[in-house]
């Protein structure tokens, strides 16, 4: 291009139709540039990401198998996964959830998945499974023979398990924009059928229980508007009409219906 040239298509771009083209190609382009974001918004909307907590031995695999409508080998589910595991919902209205279920044993690879999922990849909601002291125990790596504990050792190794997962649930909730949600899910309940209303009390906030403490702990560093909190009972061998309950309450959270 001459000099001429180059003038004239100065001159152009300067005039106030070249200036509507030059704003015009901006806003098109700055358009583009958000389509990536907002397919990303429109899919995570649709598949909220879901991490999955609890200490060992509580039963976080085989809820999100009744979830998901899949089955883990028995010989998988006694000796507990020490990776991250990845499990999708789909229903037929292109909706679901991404679960995220943290490995409650090893003490390397719950490290890593914690910070993946509170921090690396923030999900957007917590499902925190809980027993009431009804955990299966598990071996330490290299020891043989049955595992045992109290219920009274359970109940504490719970504690100090969700004092862990609750520090980063603060952390995360502080520095969102929009509010999360945590569902306390009381699994094995078959096994304490008399006291299933005492477990939901206490795992509730504002029970005045060493967990119900916990939470009302979690709540005043998150802030209460920022995280809703629910506790459900569900059980291994549990009616399909609890799960639906529990897949209800976390599609109202998650904005589904």
């Amino acid at each position: 291009m001459n000099s001429s040239s180059s003038h004239l298509g100065r001159a152009a771009l300067s005039s106030p139709a070249g200036a509507a083209i030059s704003t015009g190609v901006a806003g098109a382009l700055a358009a583009l540039s958000r389509l990536p974001n907002q397919a990303s918004h429109a899919f995570r909307s649709r598949y909220p990401l879901v991490a999955v907590t609890g200490m060992t031995g509580v039963g976080k695999t085989k809820l999100v198998d009744r979830l998901v409508r899949r089955t883990t080998a028995d010989e998988h589910l006694e000796v507990g996964s020490a990776t991250m595991e990845r499990r999708t919902q789909r229903s037929a209205r292109l909706q679901g959830f991404r679960f995220r279920v943290v490995p409650g044993d090893n003490a390397a690879t719950r490290l890593g998945a914690l910070d993946e999922v509170f921090h690396d990849e923030p999900v957007d909601g917590i499902l925190h499974v809980v027993s009431f002291g009804h955990a299966t125990p598990r071996r330490a790596a290299g020891v043989s023979g049955p595992a045992e504990a109290t219920r009274d050792q359970l109940m504490s190794t719970e504690l100090d398990d969700w004092a862990i997962t609750a520090h980063r649930i603060a952390s995360l909730a502080v520095r969102r924009d929009r509010p999360i949600w945590l569902v306390i899910v009381v699994t094995k309940s078959d096994l304490f059928p008399d006291q299933v209303t005492e477990a939901l009390h206490y795992y509730s906030p504002g029970s005045g229980s060493p967990f119900g403490n916990k939470l009302d702990e979690l709540r005043s560093l998150a802030g209460g508007a920022r995280l809703a909190v629910d506790v459900i009972a569900v059980s291994a061998q549990s009616e399909e009409a609890q799960i639906a309950a529990l897949e209800t309450r976390m599609a109202q959270l998650s904005g589904h219906v």
